[in-house]
């Protein structure tokens, strides 16, 4: 008998499965479209999609919209109250807050520049869009996705509710912008309120955000499954096309993230924080390699906390502050990959966008970089319910969530390296001398 036991064998990663369930899809979903005839074959096919894998790839997509709602609202709330005490703090959290709207406008409107130059959702003829979207009624979604002025009670300019829970009840169906707005209203009364007095609204709403989180993680247990039949339908529609389009995506994705990690912060850094950008990241590297290995900006935050006091030499008192609100408050990369993933899945659709609707987008990211969750998975959730309002197909998540993975850490890194960014210049714009990191003569 050995003295040690066998190692327990390693369960696959969620990521891993995921994957797995989107290769299998795509593999699955290509062997059919190409060895099934047209005829009584193509048709078995079509049932099939229509009976079995577009239900089965439902069940994903609904565990992830029931969450919205609570998720969505806790999210917001939690992030503008933590913003709203900035102005208790003065120049410090003002400053954060104005960098922080800079920041995530300027990789929205990189996303958004991206996606309108190199089109990678286009390449999708007008037949086989048509095959990929059977059963679904593009213009009865866009009707159920437009805000509807009732006669007795429409939203004011079309985000101020007159009764928030009847927006909650249609977020997906285009109550979604005023539903938003009661959140930040909400969210800065509570901050308002003395702390004493909000402390128990404070505890149910930051309960409701981490159970909400939970759901999500539950969801996404799920997720293997219903991403192979989502992406077994959209391959058996579409083949070799669908692979291609979502190529180039990925692509633009990771360049558009690259772009604004190493040049929009590093002018920050260089003009604002009055800091050598090379060695800024260099300082940074423990929290980059942290962020990128769990893709969530709550779980680097212990360590970002050490690495901005310690090797960059940020004031305690700036950096504590500024790193635990953009925890939940400041996410660029997350609002970038937003902008940009649902344009290309409304290019996917057929559907055009124009300028304005480009930029309610591109106002709805920078807000989703208030409300989304820093765990991985929690951008699908905000993706959906404007997928849902612009009407663009919300199965079509199938077709990107499977390689969401290397996107999401790099997301994350971005969202990180962010925070430290804007707490570095706003330390510089106070006058805050450096602090010498320990180990540093």
């Amino acid at each position: 008998m050995s003295e040690t036991a066998p190692a327990a064998k390693r369960k696959m990663p969620q990521h891993t499965k995921i994957f797995v369930g989107l290769l299998l899809g795509a593999m699955a979903g290509a062997i059919a479209q190409s060895v099934l005839p047209e005829g009584t074959a193509n048709q078995a096919l079509k049932d099939f999609n229509a009976n079995w894998a577009t239900p089965l790839g439902d069940i994903f997509l609904y565990l992830i919209f029931m969450v919205v709602v609570p998720l969505l609202f806790s999210a917001l709330v939690n992030g503008v109250a933590e913003i709203g005490e900035a102005a208790k703090v003065g120049r410090t959290g003002l400053r954060a807050l104005l960098l922080t709207i800079i920041l995530s406008g300027i990789a929205v409107g990189i996303g958004l520049g991206g996606v309108n130059l190199v089109k990678p959702g286009a390449g999708i003829s007008d037949a086989e869009r048509e095959r990929l979207t059977a059963g679904i009624n593009a213009e009865e979604a866009k009707k159920k996705a437009e805000v509807k002025a009732e006669a007795d009670e429409p939203p004011v300019w079309g985000i101020i509710p007159k009764n928030p829970l009847k927006e909650a009840n249609r977020a997906l169906t285009g109550g979604i912008l005023p539903f938003m707005f009661f959140a930040l209203v909400f969210g800065l009364a509570l901050a308002a309120v003395e702390p004493e007095r909000a402390a128990p609204v404070k505890n149910f709403i930051e309960g409701l955000f981490l159970v909400s989180q939970k759901m999500v993680e539950f969801a996404m247990k799920y997720a293997p499954i219903g991403v192979f039949f989502l992406v077994f339908r959209a391959a058996s529609s579409l083949g070799a096309n669908a692979v291609v389009a979502v190529g180039q995506y990925v692509i633009l994705v990771l360049a558009a993230l690259a772009l604004h990690m190493f040049v929009t912060y590093p002018i920050f850094l260089k003009f604002v924080a009055k800091r050598d950008p090379v060695q800024f990241f260099r300082q940074c590297k423990e929290v980059i390699l942290t962020a990128f290995s769990t893709s969530s900006s709550n779980a680097t935050l212990p360590v970002a906390l050490r690495v901005a006091e310690q090797e960059v030499g940020l004031p305690r008192k700036t950096s504590s502050f500024v790193l635990t609100v953009g925890a939940t408050a400041n996410q660029n990369g997350t609002a970038l990959f937003e902008g940009i993933t649902i344009l290309f899945l409304a290019q996917f659709a057929g559907v055009n966008l124009d300028f304005s609707q480009q930029l309610t987008i591109m106002g709805l990211a920078i807000l989703a970089g208030i409300g989304t969750a820093g765990v991985p998975g929690g951008a699908w959730p905000m993706i959906g319910v404007i997928l849902a309002k612009f009407g663009i197909p919300v199965e079509l998540i199938g077709v990107v969530i499977g390689i969401d993975r290397i996107l999401d850490m790099s997301r994350t890194v971005l969202n990180v390296v962010g925070d430290i960014t804007i707490a570095a210049c706003v330390s510089g714009m106070e006058g805050g001398g450096v602090a010498i990191p320990e180990g540093v003569d």
